[in-house]
């Protein structure tokens, strides 16, 4: 089944026109070697001689990322990797190596304390750029849109138990109850990673800088926290009660201003379900043969959801 997952994509990332692009930007002084293959992205590694390069091809599903990613480095050259070039028609990115991901010094949450209030004011920055992105294939997860994709998920063959599947259908008068309470907290809506976790923050230094924005969304900014809050739980082991999570709930909201927990919890519950929406998305692009794989994942997010409606 590997084998099967790395050649989905592999098929159409032209390798010797990949390496060829790559030569023109920088130069390699050893062999382009393949980092990892998944269905959405294959990613290459490039030895420099002063360091490494990172060369990405998207899949159609990420194929926004690259000028994502460009133009978010552009306005917030500390937070996010240098882009030394990408070409928005073949979905190509090439980054400059951005460190050591965060999970390799155990995801601590004292360095989350750090990276979430910058995080943070890119989310409100770039709220102003949200129909550009938009424009440019960012797909749209915007509270609005989330009760038609929640009946658009339960349309799904789900790998979830009947009961459960029962469950999300008794919730859907309830959800939309919840997106309409979120909306009318009016906070604008703006990229959100959705994949903000261990294995894409990364430390150099002093510098903490996020990358992977393939499975960003334009969205209510707090369901970023969604996949933070998880890993947490899940490799860092922090019980749910830990004071760590309200320590870092308010860190993140201390940019966006006073007496927003309430409307952080409502983000953080309705985020649950519009992140099985993305994954759901991310399904629906795999030959049926990589689905058994991709649904080990796919079902631990959905019982996240599952669990929000008994809440």
């Amino acid at each position: 089944m590997d084998d099967l997952l790395a050649a989905v994509h592999s098929r159409i990332v032209d390798r010797a026109a990949a390496e060829v692009w790559v030569r023109s930007h920088v130069e390699p002084v050893g062999a382009i070697e393949t980092a990892h293959e998944r269905p959405w992205a294959t990613v290459l590694r490039v030895p420099l001689a002063d360091g490494v390069a990172w060369f990405k091809a998207c899949a159609p599903v990420q194929a926004f990322e690259p000028r994502l990613t460009a133009e978010l480095y552009a306005r917030w050259p500390d937070r996010v990797a240098e882009v030394l070039a990408h070409d928005e028609r073949q979905a190509w990115l090439l980054l400059e190596d951005a460190g050591t991901p965060l999970g390799a010094f155990g995801n601590p949450p004292e360095t989350w304390l750090a990276a979430l209030p910058p995080y943070a004011e890119l989310q409100r920055g770039e709220a102003a750029y949200v129909d550009d992105h938009l424009v440019h294939g960012v797909p749209d997860l915007r509270v609005a849109s989330l009760p038609d994709r929640y009946e658009n998920l339960l349309r799904h063959d789900l790998p979830l138990e009947r009961d459960e599947i029962r469950r999300l259908r008794r919730f859907a008068p309830r959800f939309v109850q919840l997106c309409g309470e979120l909306a009318a907290h009016d906070l604008p809506e703006t990229v959100q990673h959705d994949d903000l976790h261990m294995t894409n923050v990364y430390v150099d230094g002093e510098r903490l800088r996020v990358l992977d924005w393939g499975d960003a969304s334009i969205s209510h900014p707090f369901a970023s926290l969604v996949v933070t809050f998880r890993f947490l739980e899940e490799r860092t082991k922090l019980p749910p009660t830990d004071s760590w999570f309200a320590r870092l709930r308010d860190a993140y909201l201390e940019p966006w201003g006073r007496g927003l927990a309430e409307t952080f919890a409502l983000g953080i519950r309705v985020g649950t379900f519009a992140h099985t929406f993305a994954w759901a998305r991310q399904r629906d692009h795999l030959p049926e043969a990589a689905r058994p794989d991709f649904d080990t994942g796919f079902t631990i997010v959905l019982r996240r959801a599952v669990a929000q409606t008994l809440a």
